[in-house]
């Protein structure tokens, strides 16, 4: 294939402790470390081997947002991806918009494969790749484990409750991916001034006639309660004197 498109985006990175705003509109992101999605981040490091294998000629990386997510496209850059696009967007985006959006640049460059993270950390949807294959009337095929390519062909492996479940489908075709896929290669140097190069285009959302307006509207976050401290029991009489306590039997 020629192509394969791939999707990142960016969130608060995964090492990071979550702090939502004290008025309770949104998480707090004020001098937090942003990084790629790692599951999309994923995504990437197979569409890079891909590449490699001789599978493909280019990867293409894509995220939607603001101008901040330059970082997260240059990073993917400089893990081997050949260009990237932003789609720019100051608007909280929901999945129905990012799916059209991806659509529109997927009509554009008629990408063989299109990979991308499962769900994002920051609000878990699961929702845009199925979304997208709908919208373009290709198969999918979601929280792949393994990927092989066969010519017109995809086949995909994929962890479910009883086992294994093992798809194929006929590209192009959408394919999410899961984190027992691969682990992503390492950041070099050299690899990050020579992504300075590599072409990055910038397309407003609204060229691509799609509104960013959410269907969803988040009224109010609150963090977690924090833990009850333990209580150490005795017996097993204790312990059920203790949860008829907690109003838990």
């Amino acid at each position: 294939m020629d192509k394969i498109l791939v999707g990142l985006k960016r969130v608060v990175d995964f090492n990071v402790r979550v702090r939502v705003k004290s008025d309770g509109t949104g998480v707090d992101t004020a001098g937090v470390k942003m990084s790629i999605n790692p599951f999309d981040e994923i995504a990437l490091e197979e569409a890079l081997r891909i590449r490699e294998r001789g599978e493909a000629k280019e990867v293409i990386v894509i995220s939607i947002g603001a101008s901040e997510s330059q970082q997260q496209l240059r990073t993917g850059l400089a893990m081997g991806a050949d260009r990237a696009i932003l789609i720019q967007t100051t608007a909280a985006a929901d999945p129905i918009s990012r799916a059209r959006a991806l659509l529109e640049i997927v009509k554009r460059e008629e990408p063989g494969l299109v990979l991308l993270g499962k769900q994002a950390i920051d609000n878990d949807d699961n929702q845009t790749g199925q979304m997208l294959a709908a919208l373009w009337g290709r198969p999918q095929a979601t929280s792949a484990s393994n990927l092989e390519l066969n010519g017109d062909t995809a086949r995909v492996t994929r962890e479910v409750d009883m086992g294994l479940e093992i798809l194929e489908v006929d590209l192009p075709a959408v394919v999410t991916v899961d984190l027992r896929l691969n682990e992503p290669r390492y950041v070099k140097l050299p690899d990050i001034m020579k992504a300075k190069k590599k072409p990055l285009d910038e397309i407003p959302m609204a060229d691509l006639g799609v509104e960013a307006s959410p269907g969803i509207e988040e009224i109010l976050f609150e963090p977690p309660e924090q833990r009850q401290k333990g209580v150490i029991v005795d017996d097993v009489a204790g312990l059920i004197s203790a949860l008829k306590d907690k109003g838990l039997l």
